[in-house]
């Protein structure tokens, strides 16, 4: 068996008094695909939130490469690209500058590489528009944009269809599927139904680790 880049151990999780999962177990090795299912206020963005190291758990314990994740901080930003529910853009910035302060951060683009991303997610000739003049659809292509881009091994993204047209939907799912077969990772969110799925793809119902 492949060792885990990202597994979780004994974890559980606590918001606002009330315990939203507790000794929940899973493991995320290259290929894998895992989507975190299960009703509202179940905890699922709280459990993406507690494997990119944004949280800390109640409980248990999220490690990288088999070590605590709290003394992988370094190792995690050169492995983990996050995507929250929000677009996480600028909009007095444009889709441009919005993608080169993004990737500065830890793995700068060139002009080229950014002007390439925008067009595979269908926003050439937007590269130099104010993002707060783009539709809902628009400003999560942008965000969606640094999937494009030279990108760490794991990904982890929090309703990454939301506000995507049918098209758009069936592209970004053929995009994590080849990102999979090509020896990647990706743990998502979301209320759409896959149609594409890797080999490794796996589902975890958080309504089942309910306390």
């Amino acid at each position: 068996m492949t060792s885990p880049l990202l597994e979780a151990v004994a974890l559980a999780c606590e918001r606002d008094w009330r315990m939203l999962f507790e000794n929940l177990e899973l493991r995320l090795a290259s290929h894998d695909m895992l989507q975190i299912s299960g009703p509202n206020g179940s905890g699922k963005t709280s459990l993406l939130r507690l494997l990119a190291g944004l949280m800390q758990p109640t409980a248990g314990e999220v490690r990288l490469n088999g070590q605590a994740l709290s003394s992988q901080r370094y190792e995690l930003a050169n492995n983990l690209l996050w995507i929250g529910h929000a677009a996480g853009i600028k909009d007095l910035l444009t889709a441009e500058e919005n993608l080169s302060w993004l990737c500065a951060l830890h793995r700068p683009a060139t002009r080229e590489a950014i002007w390439t991303a925008l067009a595979a997610v269908g926003l050439k000739g937007f590269e130099d528009v104010p993002c707060h003049t783009l539709s809902a659809g628009q400003q999560r292509r942008v965000a969606l944009a640094r999937l494009y881009l030279d990108s760490p091994p794991l990904w982890i993204l929090d309703e990454p269809f939301t506000a995507l047209d049918k098209q758009g939907v069936a592209q970004l799912e053929e995009h994590l599927v080849r990102h999979c077969e090509g020896g990647g990772m990706v743990v998502l969110t979301t209320h759409h139904t896959l149609a594409r799925m890797p080999a490794g793809y796996r589902n975890i119902d958080l309504g089942q680790w309910a306390v």
